[in-house]
């Protein structure tokens, strides 16, 4: 049954509602719990049982952090670091050029200047060297340092990493492994194959913490003391965020933690960098994931691939606001790269078909540092795996993203092994691929049919679920204080959403380029201000800015907008239906 008899939205969706067994569980919790509906309504949603309701709200790294040595060969990797740092060995750290690899990087970076140690960071340009260690790289580290660290890559470098004679190589990852692993002291990664799955849901700076929580073991045993691991979650809950980790398990109390650490204003990287985002309220998921997180990238998509990590490991705040500043400029750069991309991209991809199980578009000269966030864009717009590829000469780099419940890595793989591409790799919901113009239309139709067998293209536009209905007068700021102790919300972990029905809008103004700022009354209480961003990418801005005094159901996700040291609610509106009513 559609949610308030909407069946086709302004933006052309169904509503559905929570099931009657979600209700029902939400139902039994509010009369067991002191909690309000709206939080029950989400913690059954996620599947949480009464008895944990109240624990689930309170997640705990005690409660929730893994037994590192529960991976494999963390203890070996662990104390061949903390060998070097006892022989006071010189340390490379070869990471990737993501937020997660820089993240990743600097976790090691500042633990290890902490302890007396400056270690090597290198990071592959994007362009030149391409994802991951390469055979003259990790040689050239490897004439000058005695231990080499991985982070975020590695775990299918065999060659690279053979190539690394005279020094020892770690591997921290979470990507997807092959059949084999590459011959070196660890590779620590809960997605190799012979692996239980169980922490596949980390990130690299995930693992990276881990790591060193197990160094940290290892070290008082041995009567002796390193650096506060709990001041350095600021960076794993970025990296969490910004990899759009699932934000379940220890991952909510990491992210929880972090957004903690990250409000106390210690680290000058990511103060800078909050300051030049413009943040004016505490930090939340949303900061991360659209704000810093973009920026972080920004170095490894289109300028210097080491900023992202320098940033986040320098301990100088000088250091910190120029490189904040440079980043914000890449970032405005690579925004209109992305512009002129999505658009080429869009086109190709609608005149291919967007109903297809892969949603695939490719191209001469489009930038290999925009063409995942391309792809994203892509999947947002059809519900199905995309990807994006840009050509240099024959060689076309691409990304991809995929959609819940079909694994795009694993068939990225199955191609690599089939040799209709160069490279490739990555984890259920992204990927990297190298492909050959030549074999770029074969290798995309075995990569359709081999997505089609797991599901992808069988559902149409997605549903817009919402958790369930409040009137503007219930929207309190104490509420949302409290839905939000249910979350961090995010990938895996949808943040909730309500339907306000039967409004009318009482005032409404563009603000820039596509977004609409609204003001909207029930008549009874004070109302609510919404904000929908790119609103006029869709038919949903222009028939909100000419309502003619229609009344709608509006729905959105509720947020608390702090201005002049005020906290107010918004909507942060995705969509709107006209009400049946005359």
């Amino acid at each position: 049954m559609n949610f308030l008899d909407v069946s086709h939205s302004l933006t052309g969706r169904r509503w559905v509602g929570p099931s009657i067994d979600i209700e029902r569980a939400a139902e039994m919790m509010v009369q067991q719990t002191d909690l309000p509906r709206p939080v029950c309504q989400v913690l059954a949603r996620r599947g949480v049982p009464t008895i944990e309701a109240k624990g689930f709200l309170n997640p705990t790294l005690k409660d929730l952090l893994p037994d590192p040595r529960l991976m494999k060969d963390m203890e070996p990797a662990a104390a061949r670091f903390l060998e070097a740092v006892r022989r006071k060995q010189r340390i490379a750290v070869f990471a990737d050029y993501d937020v997660d690899g820089g993240s990743s990087a600097a976790l090691l970076l500042v633990w290890l200047r902490q302890m007396g140690l400056q270690a090597t960071l290198y990071v592959p340009d994007r362009i030149d060297e391409g994802y991951g260690p390469n055979v003259p790289a990790m040689q050239k580290l490897a004439t000058n340092h005695d231990l080499i660290i991985c982070v975020d890559c590695g775990t299918l470098s065999h060659e690279p990493i053979a190539a690394a004679k005279g020094a020892d190589v770690i591997v921290l990852d979470h990507h997807l492994g092959g059949e084999t692993l590459p011959d070196c002291v660890a590779v620590v990664n809960p997605n190799r194959q012979d692996e239980s799955g169980d922490q596949g849901y980390l990130c690299a700076a995930g693992v990276v913490f881990l790591m060193l929580v197990e160094a940290g073991r290892q070290l008082r045993e041995a009567g002796a003391k390193g650096p506060d691991l709990m001041a350095m979650l600021d960076l794993v809950a970025l990296a969490t965020v910004a990899d759009v980790a699932p934000l379940i398990d220890a991952n909510r109390a990491l992210v929880r933690q972090g957004l903690k650490v990250m409000a106390q204003r210690q680290r000058p990287g990511l103060v800078a960098l909050s300051d030049v985002s413009r943040m004016d309220s505490q930090p939340n998921t949303y900061h991360l994931g659209f704000m810093l997180g973009p920026r972080v990238n920004a170095g490894g998509r289109i300028g210097k691939a080491d900023l992202g990590a320098r940033l986040l490991s320098t301990d100088s705040m000088i250091e910190a606001e120029a490189i904040s500043e440079r980043l914000d400029q890449l970032n405005t750069e690579r925004r209109d790269i992305e512009n002129a991309v999505r658009a080429a991209a869009l086109e190709q991809a609608e005149e291919r078909g967007l109903e297809a199980p892969l949603v695939w578009a490719a191209g001469k000269g489009w930038h290999p540092g925009v063409v995942g966030i391309v792809a994203s864009r892509l999947k947002e717009n059809a519900n199905r795996p995309a990807i994006v590829i840009g050509f240099d000469g024959d060689e076309g780099k691409g990304s991809g993203r995929s959609v819940s419940g079909v694994d795009l890595g694993a068939s990225i793989q199955r191609l690599v092994a089939e040799g209709l591409l160069a490279k490739g790799g990555g984890h259920k919901m992204a990927a990297g691929l190298t492909v050959m113009r030549d074999q770029l239309e074969p290798a995309m139709a075995r990569l359709t049919e081999l997505l089609e067998k797991q599901g992808a293209g069988e559902g149409g536009p997605a549903d817009l679920k919402l958790d369930g209905a409040l009137m503007p007068g219930a929207a309190t700021v104490d509420l949302i204080n409290q839905i939000e102790q249910a979350g961090p919300f995010g990938a895996g972990a949808a943040a909730p959403r309500y339907a306000l029905p039967d409004l009318q809008v009482r005032f409404a103004k563009r603000i820039g380029e596509s977004h609409l700022k609204l003001s909207l009354s029930d008549g009874m209480s004070r109302g609510i201000d919404a904000i929908a961003f790119g609103a006029f990418d869709s038919p949903l801005g222009e028939r909100l800015s000419n309502h003619g005094g229609a009344r709608f159901h509006f729905a959105g996700r509720l947020e608390i907008n702090t201005w002049g040291g005020r906290q107010t609610v918004q909507l942060r509106l995705d969509d709107a239906a006209e009400t049946s009513k005359p």
